[in-house]
């Protein structure tokens, strides 16, 4: 059967979670390794957390092309060609002679590792809409939710076999079958007539036209934020499970089951609640399990004589529940903002995310990580960031939609056969089918 024959939404739900659990594992399978990576190149624990950083760095600057790329070229050629870049590196990862080769090599892994996730939100949103592009954004992101679980633990059994260099080489193995997979099974959403040009000129009029989007700021800092909050812990996980839970290396399923278990709960219930409940009101669960566990930490931190499972990580649970909840309507009406463009949205919206999870893992991780107390308030503050920004975008929305309302009345007012009631009504509703404004 042709790619021009076959249903493009058969075998997304698998790729699009394959594609995201990239990030993942290139961030948490290889923190069982630290201390043998530090002990065969002579380097600190500063020096290791740059194994972090740098790729968290190259996968935020290349997320504002990947996008791009995909809009001018297609959204198959962009994953299918990144995916195998992202091989040859873990290849030289698992071979680096130096820690500054070893550097290199995440260097490069960044800049290839958000190709997915970036391109296959524009993808989900070019093959679906409304309700349907929720179940399937929920859908992916409860199978994603499963892979930080997982990668820890993956990470800690392949040293048992062949050192941290296993990580590396399990790595190239995934991408190599990921690659051959989306070039056979992925069916390319973004026709020849839609595409635009990939120069400097229109790329920056693009972004800039973007960048003035005032609503658009909001969203993006919320979606970011909310998960930067959950990513102090993540980035913080082998300093949190050795020198304050005082766990081995078998002690990471204590930080991320919980987290696991709560994103794939969220999602979960995000793609059941789609077409049954507000997107708005999914979003305001996600704040209000959100803010309950920030609370939660933050008493277990105070009233605890010492940091001890389950208590100081259980509550993680709800906050990678409210995480995935609100995610899915925060992405959709990012990318309903600019139809035309929605592989530049998104290119958008993951460099800024990555820029503050860069951001969370060189700075605010070692900063706050010496206490589970310090950790909750940082996460804390983050939530309610997120969730001024929130609050913000509505504000936005309703002033647009009273200001559209009241230039629509105007109009109608000098028909004869104007109603300016309905005419509030019609402008209000149309923009609520359009995305723009949850109710």
């Amino acid at each position: 059967m042709s790619s021009a024959t076959r249903d493009p939404r058969r075998h997304l739900p698998l790729l699009l979670a394959a594609l995201s659990m990239i990030g993942p594992f290139s961030i948490d399978a290889i923190f069982p390794g630290f201390p043998d990576i530090g002990r065969d190149f002579a380097v600190g624990d500063v020096a290791l957390q740059q194994l972090l950083s740098v790729y968290l760095l190259a996968y935020a600057v290349m997320s504002l092309f990947h996008g791009a790329l995909s809009d001018a070229y297609g959204r198959k050629p962009v994953i299918v060609i990144a995916m195998a870049i992202y091989t040859v590196a873990s290849v030289g990862a698992a071979m680096a002679p130096s820690f500054s080769f070893l550097l290199s090599c995440r260097v490069l892994q960044g800049m290839c590792g958000g190709a997915g996730i970036v391109v296959g939100r524009a993808v989900v949103r070019d093959t679906m809409h409304g309700e349907e592009a929720q179940r399937m954004m929920s859908k992916v992101m409860m199978i994603f939710g499963i892979a930080p679980a997982i990668a820890p633990i993956v990470g800690a059994w392949l040293l048992g076999i062949d050192g941290w260099r296993g990580i590396f080489w399990a790595l190239s193995a995934f991408t190599t079958a990921l690659t051959l997979g989306v070039a056979y099974f992925l069916v390319e959403s973004h026709p020849g007539e839609r595409r635009t040009v990939f120069l400097p000129r229109p790329l920056l009029a693009g972004y800039l036209r973007i960048a003035r989007d005032m609503p658009f700021w909001p969203l993006a800092l919320a979606s970011s934020v909310n998960f930067a909050g959950l990513f102090l812990y993540i980035a913080s996980a082998p300093h949190v499970i050795r020198d304050l839970l005082h766990l081995g290396a078998d002690g990471f399923p204590w930080l991320f089951v919980p987290v696991v278990t709560g994103m794939v709960t969220g999602a979960f219930i995000s793609g059941r609640a789609a077409g049954r409940v507000s997107p708005g009101r999914t979003v305001a669960w996600g704040y209000a399990a959100m803010l309950s566990s920030c609370a939660l930490n933050l008493a277990f931190a105070l009233t605890l004589d010492a940091p001890r499972v389950p208590w100081s990580t259980v509550p993680l649970l709800l906050y990678g529940c409210g995480v995935q909840l609100a995610f899915p309507t925060l992405t959709l009406l990012l990318l309903d903002r600019f139809p035309e463009q929605r592989g530049g949205v998104s290119s958008v919206q993951a460099f800024g995310s990555l820029i503050l999870t860069a951001l969370v893992a060189g700075v605010l991780s070692p900063a706050l990580s010496g206490s589970m107390l310090t950790l909750g308030i940082g996460t804390t503050s983050l939530c309610l960031l997120g969730l001024a920004a929130w609050v913000s975008y509505l504000h936005l929305e309703r002033r647009g939609l009273a200001r559209a309302a009241r230039m629509e009345t105007a109009q109608v007012g000098t028909s004869p056969v104007g109603d300016p009631a309905t005419a509030g009504q019609v402008s209000a509703s149309t923009h609520r089918r359009q995305g723009r404004l949850p109710p």
